[in-house]
């Protein structure tokens, strides 16, 4: 029996009353505005239905966003959380938490959270009725028959011999398939419609197949289950959903998605849903429209789900949200904002037409995010010592910086200084290139927030390498004081040597590094496109009001780019900090 579902309280979204004049319009929407306009519906319901066998990644965003986005704009509208779970064995609990978590994490809430499962009882009522109809049969071919019997593009299908079976027949196999008669992949139930159609989604299709596996929700109950066409239609029609927005792959399914629909007719046979009643599920099934939109595709990405799931397993990333995989668990780790994705698909807005996304311009949105919401800090991940050597050893003052120059309510910050500080190894040059406006012996730069410091002296190691540059501090450049205004040319970023804190830093990149991983023409696999520079972990050093971050804390570390500190493993003690993104597209070049 299926289990009474009731709306949760605290995620049942509240629509507004019309759409905003600023609103997204695209044909999806217009349509809706035209259904709405006309009296078809009297409000909008969607659904958003991933299959529990995986974490959502960000081709699941352009959905999540679309579904939830509709019933928030619509008078009245909602969106249910629905789990397609009819393929049990490769489904489970963590992933359900793991989706609702995702979908809450983007800004969104559903009406009801639903489960095909719930509707089991439902399917199978429905299935007799096709049966007792002349709609439906048992076929005893194998897989590779009912391949081989089902013709090809240019070549009609054969009707299985198992075709004419009376209706008694169909009937008694098929309660004895549900009663666990048979072993996996005897039996299926077939819709008999035309095994000429041009479309073979319409030559005949599975409706249930034999599989002896236990389910999360419903246990061992079912020894069959329902296929995917079958029962996302009839889903749709128990939830009333007015809209059920798909991609494009989808759009071939349709004439079989109505087929179903129209030949199941729940909304005239209510003993076929009274099992929902009786659990006390309020339910009033009616037809809904099925509309395709383009997926989202985006460069330098996969997302399949078979080989996320191969990356994690054969030990090319290191779990599901490793912040290398596009996933959203992954993306958020990596310190890619909800706010970001959302801008994102707003300005990918939706169509029928298929294209792939730079990956860049996913980039250019969580930059346009952070900017004006992630404070500034200081940090320096490739240190250099730069000794300040006419200031007093231990020397110490405090100075106030800003914490964002563009935003004021941000407030100000503390950050200790010292005779002693770390510097950017590349803002120092020996032998400085063409038109480097840094730190070179008997140059000079600003030191940010202090003063400007001339290079007097530097120091090597016993293998020749710089270890140390000591300067010496001007002190009318000093904030305040008459030479405050003086002029250089180059301004550096710097942390204390004394009271830095020594931080992990994981230097993330784009996964692949080429824009089409699955493109072998190339001779090389999927797996040989990976980025071996996707990953790099440093030892730099941030500024104490770094280290003192929460968890998922953005910040600008000023100069370097955009960073998150890591939502698992950040600690005040052992500060890790994940880069989101540099400052600058720095692949536009490597094109």
């Amino acid at each position: 029996m299926p289990r009474a579902i009731r709306p949760m309280s605290n995620e049942t979204p509240s629509a507004p009353s019309s759409p905003a004049a600023d609103a997204p319009r695209d044909f999806i929407r217009q349509i809706i505005r035209d259904d709405l306009a006309s009296g078809k519906h009297a409000s909008t319901r969607t659904r958003f239905p991933p299959e529990p066998n995986g974490y959502l990644h960000i081709g699941h965003a352009k959905a999540i966003c679309l579904n939830f986005g509709i019933a928030r704009e619509f008078a009245g509208g909602w969106c249910n959380l629905r789990l397609d779970d009819t393929n049990p064995g490769k489904e489970d609990p963590e992933f359900v938490e793991g989706i609702k978590e995702d979908v809450r994490w983007l800004g969104y809430a559903w009406h009801e959270l639903r489960h095909a499962s719930d509707y089991f009882e439902v399917f199978y009522r429905a299935a007799i009725k096709l049966i007792e109809d002349g709609k439906a049969y048992v076929d005893d071919l194998n897989a590779d028959e009912v391949r081989a019997y089902r013709g090809t593009l240019t070549e009609p299908g054969r009707n299985s011999p198992y075709r004419d079976r009376s209706v008694e027949e169909n009937l008694d196999l098929f309660r004895r398939m549900r009663a666990g008669e048979f072993e996996d992949g005897s039996k299926t139930l077939r819709a008999k419609i035309d095994m000429a159609a041009g479309n073979i989604n319409l030559r005949d299709p599975a409706i249930y197949r034999v599989r002896k596996v236990t389910h999360q929700n419903t246990g061992d109950a079912w020894p069959i289950y329902p296929m995917y066409d079958y029962a996302h239609c009839l889903s749709d029609a128990l939830e009333s959903i007015t809209h059920s927005l798909c991609t494009l792959e989808f759009e071939d399914h349709r004439p079989l998605y109505d087929w179903f629909v129209d030949h199941v007719d729940l909304p005239n046979h209510p003993e076929l849903w009274q099992p929902l009643v009786d659990a006390g599920l309020e339910t009033k099934p009616s037809k809904p429209r099925q509309i395709e939109f383009s997926r989202l595709n985006l460069s330098y990405s996969i997302t399949s789900k078979r080989k996320l799931a191969q990356l994690v397993n054969e030990g090319h990333v290191d779990s599901w949200d490793d912040p290398r995989m596009n996933t959203l668990r992954g993306l958020r780790r990596r310190g890619f904002t909800a706010a970001s994705i959302r801008l994102l698909i707003e300005r990918l807005g939706v169509s029928k037409q298929n294209s792939v996304i730079d990956y860049a311009v996913f980039e250019g949105c969580v930059r346009e995010d952070l900017d004006a919401a992630a404070p500034r800090r200081m940090a320096v991940l490739d240190p250099l010592k730069l000794v300040i050597t006419n200031l007093p050893e231990g020397h110490e003052e405090v100075l106030t910086f800003p914490n964002h120059p563009k935003d004021e309510s941000f407030g100000s910050r503390t950050v200790p200084f010292s005779r002693e500080v770390w510097i950017e190894r590349d803002d120092f040059a020996e032998v400085p290139p063409k038109g480097f406006h840094r730190l070179k012996p008997e140059g000079e730069v600003r030191l940010r927030g202090v003063g400007i410091v001339k290079c007097e002296e530097v120091v090597k190691d016993a293998d020749g390498q710089v270890i140390e540059v000591h300067c010496t501090l001007d002190p009318e450049s000093r904030h305040g004081l008459p030479g405050a205004d003086r002029k250089v040319k180059g301004t550096i970023h710097w942390v204390s040597a004394v009271h830095g804190v020594a931080a992990e830093v994981r230097l993330y990149d784009r996964l692949f590094s080429v824009p089409a991983p699955d493109d072998e023409s190339d001779g090389k696999s999927w797996i040989e496109h990976i980025n071996p520079e996707a990953k790099r972990v440093i030892t730099g050093w941030v500024e104490r009001a770094a280290a003192l971050a929460e968890p998922e804390q953005h910040f600008q570390f000023e100069r370097l780019g955009y960073f998150v500190a890591d939502r698992l493993d950040h600690r005040e003690h052992h500060p890790v900090f994940n880069r989101v993104v540099t400052l600058r597209d720095t692949w536009a070049a490597k094109g």
